[in-house]
């Protein structure tokens, strides 16, 4: 709840959860790109360092909300499919593609915080914000839809106590 609530305070504007929510999957998968040159065959199964890192998140948001690991894994297992296809094209193809996802997407990132007036968790805690954005698109992705309703009270309290704490 801890690290929810840290990236959430730095994520308020509907505007800049927006970006989020785009921005977020596309360096997803500019990342995944990249870690997709990174192969491994295990008899006749193909396995690359996008997959290893979509498992290695999940593995880690299980321990922090089993619901939301699931749903995920439902997102990320597509972003990692379309990067380990894009990642056999050639190097410059798949280089400048991967490039452009990832850096265009930390741009547009940096433009949501620019509207909302924040600083960039990245700029702050860089290894929390990039294990915390993918959790937090799947977890935004359940309060714009009105679920688990008692998870984001609790991470607005928390919020609100950190803000009268920062003014006291």
């Amino acid at each position: 709840m801890d690290m929810l609530t840290s990236y959430a305070t730095a994520h308020q504007h509907p505007f800049n959860i927006a970006v989020h929510m785009i921005g977020i999957p596309v360096i997803m998968l500019g990342a995944f790109i990249a870690l997709s040159w990174m192969n491994v065959d295990i008899g006749d199964i193909s396995l690359n360092g996008a997959h290893a890192a979509t498992l290695i998140l999940f593995v880690f948001y299980f321990s922090l909300d089993k619901l939301f690991s699931v749903v995920f894994l439902l997102f990320a297992a597509p972003i990692a499919y379309l990067a380990s296809r894009i990642g056999l094209e050639p190097i410059q193809v798949s280089g400048a593609f991967a490039a452009a996802t990832f850096v265009g997407g930390y741009i547009a990132q940096f433009v949501g915080h620019a509207v909302e007036r924040s600083v960039p968790v990245i700029l702050k805690h860089p290894i929390q914000a990039n294990l915390a954005a993918p959790f937090f698109t799947v977890v935004e992705l359940f309060k714009f839809m009105g679920l688990r309703d008692d998870i984001f009270k609790e991470v607005q309290e928390r919020i609100t106590t950190l803000q009268q704490e920062e003014t006291a």
